[in-house]
């Protein structure tokens, strides 16, 4: 005789994995940092495995509701710390792949992620699942337990504090990785000149290593302090060796000294009125405590989920 509770157990744990990618891509994106998006995940299948689940009509909507709350408490909780973090603040960084849809890795760039930090914790849920999972408002109404007209003016409110007036034209995949390659390059071989010529006028440098690793603790901006910079860190590290890597929907790069991740670096590129593409930000992670996600990926054991499609699941 089949055990009800057995298969009881067995229909919870096949609606929740079929939704599990898209609640961690949903809660990284809040949070900022995969630990937290685990955590968030697990918690909330704790919560569905104790709910009473013959009761919910729409497991997806319930789902995401119990993820975003529980990512709202883990970001505020974040941001506090932050008060007292040392430097600049990166989200952690995770591995995805230049084949996928643009308009899916688009809200994983690190550009994005920082942006999003602009907006207060309510703002960045009501934006996400609106703009970017594509939730429908009465369900975002009740989730951050708000009015459906107040949910439609949150986000209204978020798009316009993310708006960059200054947003240039973006560049074709091949041409960044020709540019990501070329400064790379010059970057090993310590020729400034080379660096400078690449860097977009307004170009950022934000490295972030926590209180414990040394890093910029300011952003470092303009191509002539970049270059020299990044003309430092190559002499400070001669041993290091470079690794391509996709990271958060761009080309990057993993600096390894043996076999410890020494930087994660990121590059966005955009083109100028010529057409021409430059490096315009440069995301340095060297934090340790968030860079054990991507060691981890490439261990024999390493799993990764896929956070790139925010498409929800119809009911």
């Amino acid at each position: 005789m089949t055990d009800p509770s057995s298969n009881a157990a067995d229909d919870a744990m096949s609606v929740f994995e079929a939704e599990r990618s898209r609640l961690w891509g949903l809660a990284y994106r809040i949070c900022g940092t995969r630990s937290d998006a685990d955590d968030v995940v697990q918690d909330t299948w704790l919560r569905w495995n104790g709910a009473d689940r013959p009761t919910i009509d729409r497991p997806p909507a319930w789902l995401t509701t119990v993820t975003s709350r529980l990512s709202i408490d883990r970001l505020r909780s974040r941001r506090r710390d932050a008060q007292s973090y040392v430097g600049p603040w990166l989200p952690e960084m995770i591995s995805t792949g230049m084949d996928d849809p643009a308009d899916l890795v688009s809200s994983l760039t690190l550009g994005f992620l920082t942006m999003l930090e602009r907006l207060d914790p309510v703002e960045r849920v009501v934006f996400l699942l609106a703009d970017v999972f594509g939730e429908p408002f009465h369900d975002i109404a009740v989730t951050v337990d708000r009015t459906e007209a107040a949910c439609r003016q949150i986000a209204s409110r978020g798009r316009r504090k993310l708006r960059d007036p200054n947003r240039r034209r973006d560049v074709d995949p091949v041409d960044q990785w020709r540019l990501a390659e070329a400064f790379s390059r010059a970057t090993f071989s310590g020729d400034l000149k080379a660096i400078e010529a690449l860097l977009a006028p307004e170009s950022v440098l934000l490295s972030d290593g926590g209180a414990n690793t040394r890093a910029a603790r300011r952003p470092v901006v303009g191509p002539h302090r970049i270059a020299r910079f990044l003309g430092t860190l190559a002499r400070r590290h001669p041993d290091v060796r470079g690794e391509p890597a996709v990271l958060n929907g761009e080309p990057g790069a993993l600096l390894w000294n043996g076999t410890r991740l020494e930087y994660a670096a990121v590059f966005h590129m955009s083109a100028n009125v010529d057409g021409e593409a430059l490096v315009e930000q440069i995301f340095l992670l060297r934090n340790p405590d968030k860079l054990v996600g991507l060691v981890r990926e490439r261990s024999p054991s390493g799993t990764k989920v896929d956070a790139t499609d925010p498409r929800p699941s119809r009911d």
